[in-house]
């Protein structure tokens, strides 16, 4: 199977290098490789001078393509008409050698697929666990695998604001857990959603549903809109076999006042996506919801060394919160 990668990068020169290094020791290579730079200087350009990637074409866009879904949709347009599938990452993602191919091969096995997601996996530590295992209030177990699970969760459960989807589904209230919920077990996963940084969709799909440029600039949950639309059309799936690292880099980041604000109106937005009509009980638990993790993250000021971080996130979410009121953002 013929296929395309897309990178966009945003002022990370030297991520970009150690991403096309890890695809470079690749079992399968990509036919095609396209970089759609939207940083404000050439230094990322540089690198490409000094270093050579086969089957690369590179193209540095002005404002009018900056933005991460604006540079996805750029790159797509870019796409071989020949490649049958598309396969984005995130500049800052190291994969490991089989990544690739066993992507493909799950298209393969998965003929209906119409898009599969990789698995990260230096974010989580999990364990296997018998079966019948009975998790603590502080653990989540899914298909033979514990991993602990956060305050935030653990304060859910008692509050009875825990989510009833399986990962990678979104409730009727949003809030759901994600795709890092899913163990290492090797297996494929049908999923409703998955991350758009370790994607890939058949390039027929993405020539009829674009990303959507609602999501500026940074473009929270863009990936969360973008399979929550996709998933009503056709089955996604998740290979937990085909792996990555994600090492988050900080460059190029918003501020965190404005992550904050993304996180809920942003959040908000996929919510409408994929339930467009909540029921009133799920409206009152996503609001509930929302104000609880605004509350916690306000607490973090007192229970983390990262004070400022935590203090401008949590004002930003409750901007964010309130703001709704006055303005939802329109769905496209």
């Amino acid at each position: 199977m013929k296929f395309t990668l897309i990178v966009c990068t945003y002022q990370r020169p030297q991520a970009i290098v150690t991403l096309l290094n890890s695809v470079n020791e690749q079992l399968v290579y990509p036919d095609q490789i396209v970089i759609v730079d939207g940083s404000l200087d050439t230094s990322t350009q540089k690198v490409f001078s000094n270093h050579s990637y086969n089957n690369l074409e590179y193209f540095l866009v002005d404002s009018e393509h900056r933005g991460l879904t604006k540079q996805r949709n750029y790159g797509i347009d870019k796409v071989d008409p020949t490649s049958e599938i598309v396969c984005f990452l995130d500049d800052d993602i190291v994969v490991t050698p089989a990544y690739f191919k066993l992507l493909l091969d799950t298209y393969k096995s998965h003929p209906e697929a119409l898009g599969v997601g990789g698995y990260i996996i230096n974010e989580v530590n999990w364990r296997p666990v018998a079966k019948g295992y009975v998790p603590k209030i502080n653990e989540y177990t899914f298909d033979g695998y514990a991993r602990s699970d956060g305050s935030r969760f653990v304060i859910r459960k008692r509050l009875g604001l825990d989510t009833d989807q399986p990962p990678a589904y979104m409730p009727n209230f949003a809030h759901g857990r994600s795709v890092s919920f899913l163990p290492p077990s090797g297996k494929v996963y049908k999923v409703q959603q998955f991350m758009g940084g370790v994607s890939s969709f058949k390039r027929e799909v993405l020539k009829e549903q674009k990303f959507s440029e609602y999501f500026e600039g940074y473009g929270l949950y863009e990936d969360a809109d973008y399979t929550l639309r996709l998933s009503k059309k056709g089955s996604l799936y998740v290979n937990t076999a085909a792996r990555l690292y994600h090492y988050h880099n900080a460059d190029g980041r918003p501020n965190q006042f404005y992550y904050g604000k993304m996180v809920v109106r942003n959040g908000w937005y996929v919510w409408r996506i994929a339930h467009p009509r909540p029921s009133i009980k799920g409206r009152i638990k996503w609001n509930l919801t929302s104000g609880l993790l605004t509350l916690i993250r306000f607490t973090n000021v007192l229970t983390t060394s990262k004070r400022k971080e935590a203090l401008t996130e949590a004002l930003g979410r409750t901007v964010g919160w309130w703001s709704l009121l006055i303005s939802r953002p329109k769905r496209q």
